[in-house]
């Protein structure tokens, strides 16, 4: 397993810069975390906190190239993924970045093509990158990277509005790793879906969290996600960070006013083990989302 950290951001500032009547906006302000090989970050923030901002900026989705491009900007500090310094990065680097980080954006069941079969939507980022991949190969890679996800081969030939809320975010899911990115960034993986399926999602999560140097950050308001799929949390309030370390700990010991009213609105209730119900076992085996 390579010593280099997977990401490294040292008093991270971002900014979206004014635009006509706009002025411009602090996203992030001195984020500072280190995630090595095999370790697995969540992020948790209220809506406005630039959890879905961090996940951009890490992914390089977004990224300017030139000054007139739109997009955020890291203004202050440092970002480094999987060794490329992504604050005035060249187009390479960011080519680069895109290239071996997966990124399954919010919503992202909502972002699969209509038109195309899942085969085909999976496929999509081997096609983006080179346009003469070989479709035999494409499609190999596709039906792989689908019983990664616990669907089955019986989907490939389908398209989205045929397939459950949950099995789309599985293909996107499965679209995000076709490449076999170093990195997976997840904004929001268990949102919209059903809570037997959601289940199924974390538990591939924390699947994928098992396999040798391989890295993710996880954005979510999920709590069984948080205390599955990752080895310590980022808590986020008004683009700072306000708490950072294995979720139960950050909650048990808040050290900022957010977290402890974070805390308190959870509940040791909330906060308890939560067991998976048979039927989200079941659904993986037979790839129904019902």
């Amino acid at each position: 397993m390579s010593s280099e950290p997977a990401i490294v951001a040292s008093d991270l500032s971002v900014e979206y810069p004014a635009r006509g009547a706009s002025p411009s906006c602090v996203a992030l302000r001195g984020v500072s975390f280190r995630l090595d090989p095999g370790q697995v970050l969540g992020v948790l923030g209220e809506t406005g906190s630039g959890k879905s901002t961090l996940a951009a900026v890490i992914a390089g989705r977004g990224l300017p190239i030139r000054s007139s491009e739109a997009g955020p900007r890291i203004t202050g500090g440092e970002l480094r993924v999987l060794g490329r310094p992504l604050r005035k990065a060249h187009r390479r680097d960011v080519a680069e970045v895109t290239f071996h980080v997966g990124y399954l954006p919010q919503e992202a069941a909502s972002t699969l093509e209509p038109s195309l079969s899942v085969q085909d939507n999976v496929a999509l980022p081997i096609f983006e990158r080179d346009e003469r991949y070989p479709r035999r190969e494409a499609g190999a890679r596709a039906a792989t990277i689908l019983d990664t996800v616990h669907l089955p081969l019986s989907v490939l030939d389908k398209y989205p509005y045929e397939l459950s809320a949950g099995q789309r975010q599985r293909v996107a899911l499965a679209r995000a790793l076709v490449l076999g990115p170093s990195i997976l960034v997840a904004d929001e993986p268990t949102a919209g879906i059903d809570a037997t399926v959601r289940d199924a999602v974390i538990d591939l999560l924390a699947q994928l969290r098992g396999h040798a140097g391989f890295s993710a950050v996880i954005v979510s308001h999920d709590l069984a996600v948080l205390r599955r799929a990752t080895d310590a949390s980022l808590v986020l309030q008004g683009g700072r960070p306000v708490g950072y370390g294995p979720i139960e700990h950050v909650l048990a010991e808040p050290a900022h006013p957010f977290v402890a009213e974070l805390a308190k609105a959870l509940g040791p209730a909330s906060r308890r083990t939560e067991r998976r119900p048979q039927r989200a076992a079941a659904s993986r085996k037979t790839g129904d989302d019902r």
